[in-house]
């Protein structure tokens, strides 16, 4: 049985991306970008000449397993090339992104976006990552990142045009703890619409996220988790709210969405996941719900009012998850090593 909260080992203060763990990052993430097997395609074929090679089907995100992680592991990259200006492998991501985010192999991305068939491709998980990979491209003050930036600018924009497409017509919300999860791909496309001012899908995303979840009350999160998840339904709704919501009315909100907090309850959303076999590629996700839920939990106590009686709770939540998923980073398979890496960042670096 879990130990409680209480008893919980916390790192204190909460611990930060060190210099050594970025470069251990980087060369996990530059290793899986450009590795094209194993590889679990998201490929609606429309006939035989759509029988192709991940590589070929995708010139710039053949890599990493999945199209969604080797976008994610392309963020990873960008990141820790922006916040760590001294990291060992900066030549090398920088061949990698000169090789990656070019006219031409985004061209093709673009291209397969636009067929018939790729309408629900990675909706909205992926484009939700692919639209987080621009923004911390434009966030880089260097030329390399402005080149790398514009390059990619034509599947951001694609991408944009899927959100104002589905959006307006999708009535409810997906719930789930993984890819399809309508908050996490808000979330996302929220931040890049505010970054770079684009009203109209600024102004959708605050729409959805009112029309879905302002009127919820009370989250099942005792039922959670489920034994695939690497999200949290209850937070990661949360921390899409806050960041629509003032924060006095934030505040409030989430005293009726998870009432239970002040007593850390309910006790599930409080204490890790427990990982069982690193090696199956849905249970090891769950080591990327700890440091998804410590992402979680600091935004939100970081949305309360600084005198807020719940701040410390969360804080000590999110401690207690963020150890608890770095457990999972000692895992050699590839089945964590090809995506975990970018959640840790997540969790660390936000």
């Amino acid at each position: 049985m879990p130990a409680p909260d209480s008893e919980l080992p916390v790192s204190s203060p909460y611990p930060i991306l060190s210099a050594a763990q970025a470069a251990r990052f980087a060369e996990v993430a530059l290793a899986n970008v450009e590795c094209e097997y194993p590889n679990k395609l998201d490929h609606v074929m429309g006939a035989a000449h759509d029988v192709k090679a991940p590589r070929a089907l995708h010139p710039a995100f053949y890599g990493s397993f999945d199209w969604h992680s080797c976008v994610h592991m392309h963020w990873l990259l960008a990141r820790l090339r922006r916040l760590f200006p001294e990291l060992p492998q900066r030549a090398a991501v920088a061949a990698v992104f000169d090789r990656h985010l070019t006219p031409d192999t985004i061209a093709g991305e673009c291209a397969y976006l636009a067929r018939p068939e790729a309408r629900t491709f990675e909706r909205t998980y992926g484009w939700a990552w692919l639209l987080e990979l621009a923004r911390e491209l434009q966030r880089a003050a260097d030329l390399d990142a402005r080149r790398w930036s514009r390059a990619l600018d034509p599947l951001a924009r694609a991408f944009v045009q899927c959100y104002l497409d589905y959006l307006p017509q999708a009535n409810y919300p997906l719930r789930t703890g993984i890819h399809p999860n309508s908050a996490f791909g808000l979330l996302f496309a929220f931040e890049y619409a505010r970054a770079i001012g684009l009203a109209d899908l600024e102004a959708l995303c605050i729409e959805r996220t009112r029309a879905w979840y302002l009127n919820d009350r009370d989250a099942p999160a005792a039922w959670e988790p489920s034994g695939a998840d690497f999200l949290s339904p209850a937070l990661i709704e949360a921390q899409l709210v806050c960041r629509v919501l003032p924060d006095g009315d934030f505040a409030e909100w989430l005293r009726a969405f998870l009432p239970g907090i002040p007593a850390r309850q309910p006790a599930a959303l409080f204490v890790p996941a427990a990982v069982s076999d690193r090696t199956d590629p849905f249970t090891v996700h769950l080591d990327g719900l700890n440091f998804s839920r410590a992402w979680c939990w600091r935004a939100i106590a970081g949305a309360l009012p600084a005198d807020d009686a719940r701040i410390p709770i969360l804080n000590k939540a999110a401690s207690v998850h963020v150890v608890a998923g770095t457990a999972g980073l000692s895992a050699n398979d590839y089945m964590s090593k090809h995506w975990l890496p970018s959640f840790a960042t997540l969790a660390l670096t936000t």
